[in-house]
């Protein structure tokens, strides 16, 4: 007869951003959650918009390869007072789901306010609280950094949370 026995994951999360994209990567396994890598792809900060999300799709399209992850998560963009971030995070939102789409990953998106209850129980939870809690949950000696890459895996923690 054969095995039932329950396959393991790889989640990559994502937290969006055209300057700073977090990335995280975990191992979901037996209902047990575990550090694979993370990170964050910079983009410079005045380049041209078309050669900054060029590179973002590079990036991403390096770290596919070499995880090789079953699944994706994505945080929802967060309506700021600043129309030009908004817009330019929403590009690069889009170039990240393309290119999670091109490589036939089922992808999750939450909101900013799902990903911290998720994590943390509290949606108005700031980020030295969502690091904490991401370095208890995935059992860390310190909490991840830069701050972008603890918030991809928290985005990670969260979509493993709902069973994809």
């Amino acid at each position: 007869m054969p095995s039932s026995a329950p396959k393991s994951k790889i989640i990559l999360g994502i937290d969006p951003g055209l300057a700073d994209t977090g990335y995280g990567l975990l191992k979901v396994e037996n209902n047990c959650l575990s550090l694979i890598a993370c990170g964050s792809i910079k983009t410079k900060k005045g380049g041209e918009l078309a050669q900054r999300l060029k590179q973002l799709e590079q990036e991403l399209n390096k770290i596919i390869a070499k995880y090789q992850p079953t699944h994706a998560a994505v945080e929802e963009l967060f309506f700021c007072n600043n129309v030009k971030t908004a817009l330019m995070v929403g590009q690069a939102r889009g170039v990240i789901l393309l290119t999670l789409a091109n490589h036939h990953l089922p992808i999750a998106e939450f909101t900013p306010l799902e990903v911290k209850q998720a994590v943390s129980g509290y949606g108005g939870a700031d980020k030295k609280q969502i690091q904490q809690m991401v370095k208890i949950i995935l059992n860390l000696k310190t909490a991840p950094q830069p701050d972008d890459a603890a918030d991809a895996l928290a985005v990670a923690i969260c979509s493993a949370n709902q069973r994809f």
